[in-house]
């Protein structure tokens, strides 16, 4: 699960192994193991992932399928918009 979360939300941030790597400071061949299933990242570089893609890490070890969205600096107003549109595309 884990190797299939990052590929995907790499992915859709457009970004290739090497982009990635840079981004939080690793090697394109360590981005490719996980990828691959091969190897698991150390903690301290699963804490950098979830910032990076702004997901729990129980998301990225498929413990909890739920997506979240970062609404820090947004009014109440905003954040209840925001449920409401989800809502509706939940239907």
């Amino acid at each position: 699960m884990f190797y299939e979360r990052i590929k995907e939300l790499r992915l859709s941030l457009n970004l290739n192994q090497v982009q990635f790597g840079k981004k939080i400071n690793v090697s394109k061949q360590s981005v490719s193991n996980w990828e691959s299933g091969y190897i698991q990242p150390s903690i301290d570089v699963l804490v950098r992932i979830c910032k990076t893609f702004s997901v729990t890490s129980d998301y990225l070890l498929g413990l909890d399928s739920r997506k979240t969205i970062d609404v820090s600096g947004l009014s109440a107003d905003e954040i209840s918009h925001l449920q409401s549109v989800a809502n509706d595309l939940k239907k």
